[in-house]
């Protein structure tokens, strides 16, 4: 079989800037191999660091944040493209090998309609003219599965939800008719429902149009319905790389089999108590511009037991945790805390409200100064709210980084410095120097990989035996709310739909939605997506 992708003994190398030390080089890839053909999938997965969207943006000569590709080669159809100059390596990205992002919401411009930065690229190359680009796009809406292609190319970015979004920049990047497509975790930030929708539409073009594609995931679930081959990395380095079914069912390595046989372990919920901490009674709200997001939400949590949110992407998940924090006030109903009725708005909470309310973000990246090291980071709040300065703040600061399991020597590092893992770690010990009751945990594992992520959430279990902590724990992974949360809410459209002790909110009967919910759960299983778009398809014609 003729390989249209093959990289030979890619090296990949940065320089790193220690604080208070001379700057040193590190190597991100190193010598790494493979090949992929026409129409074929090769699914690169492992931990955060292990150079998966590094080698995938290679693909495109291309080496971020400093990166270097230094040594090795870099074959489309036989042609390293390494040594092509600029002008070269300008005529074949956007042209003959395309990037599908993690986050499709940054990628487009939300002053421009989504049909206009669909076929921008394919038309500035000269691949075609704008009608037959415009047919192009139309085609491909409707392989996506996209509502009304006629006219869903004149929407804005903001009016459509995000699993539409992401297929919109699938078509963006298959305009062209490129021969290979570097889709960078395009799943990771959508719920289970999406999700599928999603993938089965990313498959289906792949199949269609013939183009090779390189799938770069943490999720070995989502990687094994897509791909034909799968290279397990670590460290920048291959740990093993084979066909799909083998890499699944009989791993060599055993890195690879901790990745396979990872499994949240259930955990037992606690009885029920009259010791309420949070109660949201009748909640509604709504944006400024009047649309309403929460409809009469009604859900208690007591003392030291965690609260799971789930729901699809929409579902106002987030939104009820803003309210709760008082970032969203709420136009009706109420939250009470700790017997006390809050004000809706943040602005009109004390400091002591405040302290006791603390949010845990998707994304540690954003929600940290990269220009703050970690002492900062954790500090601020001790800061604030003790008035912590000097040897007692740093003091301090050793002190959660010791609790978080990560230790004193990580004082003076800056985000850029850590791991995702190590990242979302400094975001809980900053949590933690406001010493909380109450801690709202925003998909806080989402974008970790399950080796990492299972380490977050025995850290997080701990902590909650260790501090007698609350948690409210938004998600759309089923598996983590059986390992963490002793009740569940289920939220559909704003609407509170389940809510209950997990043994009963999981048990059936279910409702039509919470049904849907747990059946889109990826398994690791080969064939499984077919087995559920199967199952969707006989429930429509059913209905």
């Amino acid at each position: 079989m003729h390989n249209l992708l093959s990289v030979r003994n890619l090296k990949i190398e940065a320089t790193s800037y220690p604080p208070g030390a001379p700057p040193k080089r590190v190597t991100l890839v190193d010598n790494v191999s493979f090949d992929l053909a026409k129409g074929k999938v090769l699914g690169l997965i492992g931990e955060s660091g292990a150079g998966k969207s590094t080698i995938g943006l290679s693909a495109l000569a291309y080496g971020r944040g400093g990166a270097e590709i230094t040594g090795g080669q870099v074959l489309l159809d036989g042609t390293d493209i390494l040594p092509l100059g600029k002008n070269g390596i300008r005529r074949i990205r956007g042209a003959r090998v395309c990037y599908v992002a993690q986050s499709a919401a940054a990628a487009f411009n939300p002053a421009h309609k989504l049909g206009n930065q669909v076929i921008e690229a394919t038309v500035m190359h000269g691949l075609m003219s704008r009608e037959e680009a415009r047919k192009r796009a139309l085609y491909l809406f409707q392989v996506l599965g996209l509502p009304n292609p006629e006219t869903f190319g004149d929407r804005f970015p903001h009016q459509v939800s995000g699993g539409q979004l992401q297929r919109a920049m699938t078509a963006m990047a298959l305009c062209s008719n490129p021969e290979l497509i570097v889709f960078d975790e395009p799943t990771t930030a959508l719920d289970v429902t999406t999700q599928i929708d999603v993938l089965a539409a990313i498959k289906h073009a792949i199949e269609e149009t013939n183009t090779a594609a390189l799938y770069i995931t943490h999720d070995l679930a989502v990687v094994a319905q897509i791909s034909n081959d799968i290279m397990v990395l670590r460290h920048g380095k291959t740990v093993e790389y084979g066909p799909v079914q083998q890499i699944i069912e009989t791993p060599r390595e055993d890195y690879t089999r901790a990745l396979v046989n990872v499994r949240q372990t259930a955990r037992e919920e606690a009885p029920d108590q009259t010791n309420t901490l949070l109660k949201v009674e009748h909640v509604s709200a709504q944006y400024s511009n009047g649309f309403k997001v929460l409809h009469d939400v009604s859900l208690h949590l007591p003392k030291g037991q965690t609260l799971a949110i789930v729901g699809e992407s929409g579902s106002g998940k987030s939104t009820l945790a803003r309210v709760i924090t008082g970032l969203l006030p709420h136009t009706e109903g109420g939250v009470t805390f700790d017997g006390n009725q809050m004000p809706p708005a943040l602005k009109n909470r004390s400091r002591e409200d405040l302290r006791r309310i603390q949010l845990i973000y998707q994304m540690a990246d954003t929600a940290m100064n990269p220009r703050q090291t970690v002492r900062d980071i954790i500090g601020r709040p001790l800061t604030f709210y003790y008035g912590l300065r000097g040897a007692a703040k740093t003091a301090r600061v050793k002190e959660l980084l010791d609790q978080i399991e990560m230790g004193s020597g990580f004082v003076d590092r800056y985000p850029a410095e850590l791991s995702g893992g190590q990242k979302q770690r400094v975001a809980i010990a900053r949590a933690l120097a406001a010493k909380p009751d109450l801690i709202l945990c925003d998909e806080p594992t989402s974008a970790l990989d399950p080796l990492v992520a299972e380490g977050i959430l025995k850290l997080l279990l701990r902590l909650q035996e260790e501090e007698q902590l609350s948690y409210v724990f938004i998600t759309h992974d089923i598996g983590i709310v059986r390992a963490i949360a002793d009740s569940v809410a289920v939220m559909h459209r704003g609407n509170l739909v389940r809510f209950g002790p997990k043994s009963k909110v999981l048990a059936p009967p279910f409702d039509d939605y919470t049904d849907l919910l747990l059946k889109s759960v990826p398994e690791m299983e080969i064939g499984w997506l077919e087995k559920v778009l199967a199952t969707r398809k006989m429930a429509s014609a059913d209905n």
